[in-house]
């Protein structure tokens, strides 16, 4: 896993063999974010990134200036990876919560200009996940929620959809 672009460009990190979580490839990662610094400034972006696994997101949005990334993983084994790799890199902008992120939703009263959430492919209620975000009211006016998720799922009818993306076997989708 490397960090794409910003300050910590070329970076590598090996997560260690004990990480269960599913990283989201540098080749799809690279397409997302291209596609992003189009749209967004990051130097004023606050991030909110669930389950975030290896941090690889959340370290990719803080190399790039983001003001703020708050990152919610529940298993202590990847939280205590993302924590010595913010340390490693002295990087003071990744907020880490070591919690559940559906207990998270619920509780947050932050909100977010960018909300990325990678569950688990598996995860029964994948296709709540776009509901519960705005439900909850956790993005700014104009925010926006990217979800990362299987081919066999499909959010066109989804009220708050606006696109697809997919690069090889990793599919974003995009909702305002």
């Amino acid at each position: 896993m490397r960090i794409v672009s910003g300050k910590y460009k070329g970076r590598r990190i090996q997560p260690p063999s004990n990480i269960t979580a599913r990283p989201t490839t540098d080749f799809a990662k690279e397409a997302l974010f291209n596609v992003l610094a189009n749209r967004v400034d990051f130097d004023a972006l606050t991030v909110l990134d669930l389950f975030a696994g290896t941090g690889s997101i959340s370290l990719e949005f803080a190399s790039r200036g983001c003001v703020q990334v708050t990152a919610v993983e529940m298993s202590k084994i990847q939280a205590t990876f993302i924590r010595k790799i913010a340390k490693d890199l002295q990087i003071d902008t990744i907020h880490l919560l070591q919690a559940d992120v559906f207990r998270f939703i619920r509780s947050c009263a932050t909100r977010f200009d960018l909300v990325f959430a990678d569950p688990p492919y598996q995860l029964p209620n994948l296709e709540a996940l776009p509901d519960m975000i705005f439900e909850n009211g956790l993005l700014k006016e104009e925010g926006v929620f990217i979800l990362e998720h299987p081919s066999n799922i499909s959010f066109d009818s989804h009220a708050h959809f606006k696109e697809h993306r997919n690069y090889g076997n990793v599919h974003f989708s995009f909702f305002e």
